[in-house]
């Protein structure tokens, strides 16, 4: 029997659900930076936005206590609907389950607040109860301290949770830098998001191939900076 976890990351095989990711659950979070966390988040949903993955976002107790998903997030899926929980668990709720079940994609990349949480609980169940494959985005995702994140992270992983960062999501995404379709959108949010290595292809356009607009241009023959 062939292992699932061999298949790469594809358009056509996983969408993304995005957890909590609201500014009272961002206050508690000590594993990363918040500022670089936001970016991480937002930089993974302007991907999903790029391959037409499909995105659950779910939010806990958003008027009562957490306040409302980053206007940023929001801005990248301005007419996505949020599906609000009380539970701490996003499997416990039935829209959250309806949600992933009408996308038809059994491998699910997460990102949320906090790691040893909302992302543990929903990730064992998932996988449990729901069959699904899932894939941990360590990097946009944080915990209340770097102990709580790590050991969350080691059980998910023990598990069979696969854990990922979000630039690797976008270019498993993209995968081959032929596929001209998504190849300028994918430079652009490197280039905001990815910190030296978009500073790298701001380089290498200017410098390299002289040329003084900030995004790839659709004639270029081949990519500034392939991934590595």
């Amino acid at each position: 029997m062939s292992n699932p976890k061999l298949e790469v990351l594809t358009p056509q095989n996983s969408q993304l659900i995005i957890i909590d990711q609201q500014p009272q659950m961002a206050f508690g979070v000590q594993s990363i930076d918040r500022q670089t966390l936001k970016n991480n988040v937002v930089g993974l949903a302007k991907a999903a936005r790029v391959f037409e993955i499909p995105t659950t976002i779910t939010t806990v107790e958003s008027e009562s206590f957490s306040g409302f998903t980053y206007p940023e997030l929001l801005d990248v899926f301005p007419d996505q609907k949020t599906l609000e929980r009380t539970s701490m668990n996003s499997w416990d709720d039935q829209k959250v389950r309806d949600a992933l079940a009408a996308n038809g994609r059994k491998k699910v990349v997460v990102a949320g607040l906090w790691t040893e949480v909302c992302n543990t609980t929903f990730a064992l169940c998932a996988m449990l109860e729901g069959g699904y494959e899932i894939y941990m985005v360590a990097d946009a995702s944080g915990g209340t301290s770097r102990d709580a994140h790590d050991y969350a992270m080691q059980r998910m992983v023990q598990a069979g949770v696969v854990p990922v960062t979000w630039q690797q999501v976008l270019l498993e995404w993209q995968r081959d830098w032929a596929r001209r379709e998504t190849y300028d959108a994918v430079m652009a949010i490197a280039k905001e998001h990815s910190g030296a290595y978009g500073m790298g292809i701001d380089y290498a356009y200017t410098m390299v191939h002289k040329s003084a607009q900030r995004t790839a241009t659709p004639h270029e023959s081949q990519p500034a900076v392939p991934a590595r």
